[in-house]
Formats: structure tokens, C-alpha cells, sequence
């Protein structure tokens, strides 16, 4: 029998060959797990809806319009946004050598070279700028190339949704581990989605409304932008204050980028760091090193979208790795940054972990 330690060995190099695989098919899968998410999401309003007894058409057709909708006012709102932005940056390059100059006198006045400036000077080229502003939203733009693909998956998956319901629920008796596995990823995904975009939400709304008070260009697209970086876990509030900071500067100077600063400082890390984290509880099951590591690591697997989707992908892994095999129920704590203790799984097939009370 293999040891523990080659087991994890054969299992860490298997993950490498799935990743490499999914990172060369990432044009297929990143909207495909795209679809996935989605169609979780708006499981719980397909529940409601069958509760009700509304009709199987009703189950279907209900659930996807709410997911095209949710599409179409995203894609419709990047590519607003992004033609506005581009039209916009190349009017501040005048300001832009102006503050160079500004950069230049004071470094020169701390003795670096003006060779060592110059160097400076033309990695922060303003024809960089906009490349650097719009990378990640044009990265979010896949998401309309790929429309018809998304919709066509949410279909399947929507028209699926009750079968598979069944089909797991027909595991009970033979696969408790599996199918308690997937319904917490289920329901821990769900949470998770609702917690960051109800303040997402309002995160987008206070940021809005002040970089209008402050009189910061395009205050609607930072606001939107804001909402999306709510969903990339710890390094989203960076991404939405960069783009506003450096507009601001250009537009107004340096009172004006600092305020913005302070504003988002306050607004992010009050909602997102205190009050979020409250409500969304144990929903990821995901320790702050795992989700840097799984941000950083689908972020190069599938992009923008992996970014995104980094912590449900994450727990889905999860799920089936580690929570439906009690085998390797050992490594919860490792992942979940959370003190556990592990009791023999009972004959009804519930979970047979508890948090310590330590």
C-alpha cells in the first residue's frame, strides 16, 4: 500500500497536468465554469419556484432569464465603460508629462542620476497607462466574446438541474460523504455570491458617490469596477482604487488622489474586512493563505474570470478532493484555517467533523 506522503505526491502532480489542461481549453472552460456559478446562484430562486409548484418550464425558463439578464447588464456596462475610458485617458497627457516633469525635478533634488530618471520616466510612458487601466476589464471582456457559449451551457445545465438533484439524492444511501460534500459546496457557494454582491453593492455605491462629490471622471465605471473587485478576495480593493488614484491625479492633482485614497481606504476596509466577513461566516471554507494561493493560481489558469471565480472554484476542488473522501478528511483544518476535530462518521452519513472549542 502506498504511503500517505506518495499520495499526496501522485495527487499534487495530477493537479499540475488538470490545471495545464484547463489553462490550454481555458477559452471553453472559463465560461463554462462561468455558466456553473451562475446556475448554482440562482439555484436557490429555482427552489423557491418548485416549492411553489410552479411548472418545469417555469424552472427553467425563470432561473436563465435572471442569468441573462445579470449577463447582458455586464457586458453591456464594460463595453460602455471601456470605449469611454480609452476616449478619455489620451486627453490627460499633457498633465501626465507636466507630472513627470514634477517627478523628475524632485528625484534629481535626491541625487538619482538622470539616467536612472529617464529609465523611469519611460516605463511610466502614459501610452502604458491605458493597457495597464484596461487590462483587467478588457480580460473581463472573454465573458461577450464567449456570450452565446455561457447561455448555451446555462441552458443545459438549467434543463439538467432537476436530474441531477435526483441523481444525487439517490446517492445517499451509497455516497453520504459525496453528496453532503456537494450540497455544502452548494450552499456555502450560494452564501458566498449573495454576501459579495449585496455589498459589492454598496461598496460600488459609496465609491461612486464620492468620486462624484470629489469630481473624479467616469465615477459610475470605478463604482462598477469596485463591485467586481468585491468578488477577488483580499487584492480586489487594490484593482478598483488604482484606476480612480491615478485618474484623479491626473485630473485634479495630488489633494484629490489622496482623498480618493482615504475614502476607499475607509468605505473597503470597513465594509469588506468588518462587517463582510461576518455575514459570509464559514461560506468559503478557505483558509486567507488558500485563497491567495487558489487567486493567484486560477487567475493564471483562466484569467480575469479566474480571478472572479477563484473561491468558488476553489471550494468546488475542495468539496471533491478532500470533504467526499474521508480518507483525506484530515487536511480540513490545513484548508480551512480552522481547528477541527474528527469523530467517526455516523450511520446517517453526517458530516463527522466539529470544530473544537478551543
Amino acid at each position: 500500500m502506498m504511503s500517505r506522503g506518495l499520495r499526496i505526491l501522485i495527487g499534487l502532480g495530477a493537479a499540475v497536468v488538470i490545471l495545464v489542461g484547463l489553462r490550454r481549453a481555458s477559452a471553453i472552460m472559463a465560461p463554462a465554469f462561468l455558466a456553473l456559478t451562475l446556475t448554482i446562484a440562482v439555484s436557490p430562486l429555482r427552489a423557491w419556484l418548485k416549492r411553489r409548484g410552479a411548472a418545469s418550464w417555469v424552472l427553467v425558463t425563470v432561473p436563465l432569464t435572471v442569468v441573462l439578464l445579470v449577463l447582458l447588464a455586464f457586458v453591456g456596462a464594460l463595453v460602455v465603460s471601456i470605449a469611454r475610458l480609452a476616449g478619455l485617458l489620451p486627453q490627460y497627457a499633457d498633465e501626465y508629462h507636466q507630472l513627470a516633469a514634477s517627478v523628475t525635478q524632485w528625484l534629481a533634488g535626491l541625487g538619482i542620476t538622470p539616467q536612472q530618471i529617464s529609465a523611469a520616466v519611460k516605463a511610466l510612458d502614459p501610452g502604458k497607462l491605458v493597457p495597464l487601466v484596461q487590462g483587467f476589464l478588457s480580460g473581463l471582456l472573454d465573458v461577450a466574446s464567449a456570450f452565446i457559449v455561457i447561455i448555451l451551457l446555462a441552458y443545459g445545465m438549467s434543463m439538467d438541474a432537476g436530474h441531477i438533484q435526483a441523481a444525487v439524492r439517490r446517492l445517499q444511501s451509497t455516497k453520504p460523504d459525496l453528496v453532503r460534500a456537494l450540497t455544502d459546496f452548494a450552499r456555502g457557494t450560494c452564501r458566498y455570491l449573495v454576501v459579495c454582491t449585496v455589498f459589492g453593492f454598496i461598496v460600488a455605491v459609496l465609491d461612486a458617490g464620492a468620486l462624484w462629490l470629489l469630481g473624479v471622471p467616469l465615477p459610475v465605471l470605478w463604482g462598477m469596477l469596485s463591485f467586481i473587485t468585491n468578488y477577488i478576495p483580499n487584492v480586489g480593493f487594490f484593482l478598483g482604487l488604482l484606476p480612480p488614484a491615478l485618474l484623479a491625479l491626473l485630473d485634479s492633482g495630488w489633494v484629490t488622489m489622496v482623498w480618493v485614497i482615504v475614502v476607499y481606504t475607509v468605505v473597503n476596509f470597513v465594509i469588506q474586512s468588518v462587517i463582510q466577513p461576518k455575514y459570509a461566516g464559514e461560506s468559503a471554507g478557505l483558509s486567507t493563505t488558500l485563497t491567495l494561493l487558489s487567486l493567484l493560481v486560477w487567475s493564471v489558469v483562466l484569467g480575469p474570470l479566474g480571478a472572479i471565480l477563484a473561491v468558488p472554484l476553489t471550494a468546488l476542488a475542495r468539496a471533491l478532493v478532500i470533504d467526499a473522501d474521508p480518507g483525506t478528511r484530515w487536511a480540513i483544518p490545513l484548508v480551512s484555517g480552522e481547528a477541527r476535530e474528527e469523530r467517526p462518521t455516523p450511520p446517517d452519513g453526517r458530516s463527522g467533523t466539529r470544530r473544537s472549542s478551543g
